[in-house]
């Protein structure tokens, strides 16, 4: 897809965020989001396209920022005001300058997904962390979108690829970031109005247990990782540990 095409699909994304089942997302995701980054400390933080969604809502850090794309509708204006636009393949950040960075379905409709890992972990100081959402291609809502290809209707909006959980951690561990935490959501089927949304929210509840890994969405947590640094704590929580006197050997009585 080129980019005019990467383009149509982010503001295709947008309207589909606005239906029942963007709503229904959009509530799973920012539930799992607040737990994660509540607990994430640091001084800079940002979050990287997506606005209808707050991923730094819960973050208690001093410098929280909103970088969205370039691409922007006037209906679907985001209420949060955006620190900056730019091109995710290309972050505006120094090397090593943020704690935390959140790509909210970035990866999937960019042309370019390797870029934009190698951007984060540019960005990221050593033992930074990233969450990164998507679209679970082994579920109901990634077989619905297969079956788009050979005549059915479409559910999600068109994306470059659908990336898995499995593939996008391979990603991560080549760039030295470690998956910490991974969670699935959304198990409902592909439907497209709230009446069988809720119908069908039992599932939310047996699907974590009986079919874990077939959530429409996932979230990824992943701390960067430096090779040979380890993290030393304040020198007062050490212990002094004084050195044992010297003990004289004790003379062994040969046998005669």
């Amino acid at each position: 897809m080129d980019k005019a095409g990467s383009e149509k699909s982010i503001i295709a994304l947008e309207g589909w965020l606005q239906t029942p089942a963007g709503v229904y997302l959009r509530a799973w995701e920012q539930r799992c989001l607040d737990h994660l980054t509540a607990d994430i400390f640091g001084f800079n933080a940002v979050q990287i396209g997506m606005p209808q969604l707050d991923a730094l809502a819960a973050n208690r850090m001093p410098y929280r920022f909103l970088a969205d794309r370039k691409v922007r509708t006037l209906i679907d204006a985001p209420r949060r005001p955006v620190s900056l636009t730019c091109d995710p393949t290309e972050l505006p950040f120094a090397s090593q300058s943020m704690d935390l960075v959140v790509l909210p379905h970035v990866l999937e409709f960019s042309p370019d997904p390797h870029q934009v890992l190698r951007e984060v972990e540019r960005v990221l100081i050593p033992e930074g962390q990233v969450i990164i959402c998507g679209f679970n291609p082994t579920s109901l809502w990634g077989a619905r979108q297969v079956l788009r290809r050979v005549g059915g209707t479409a559910f999600l909006p068109r994306t470059e690829e659908l990336i898995s959980m499995p593939r996008l951690k391979d990603w991560l561990k080549l760039l030295n970031m470690t998956a910490s935490q991974s969670h699935f959501g959304c198990y409902a089927p592909a439907c497209r109005t709230e009446k069988w949304l809720e119908r069908y929210a039992f599932m939310d509840n047996a699907g974590p247990r009986w079919w874990p890994y077939l959530g429409g969405v996932y979230i990824v947590q992943a701390i960067k990782r430096v090779k040979g640094m380890h993290l030393i704590g304040p020198a007062w929580n050490k212990k002094t540990v004084t050195a044992p006197s010297a003990v004289p050997a004790t003379n062994k009585r040969r046998s005669q």
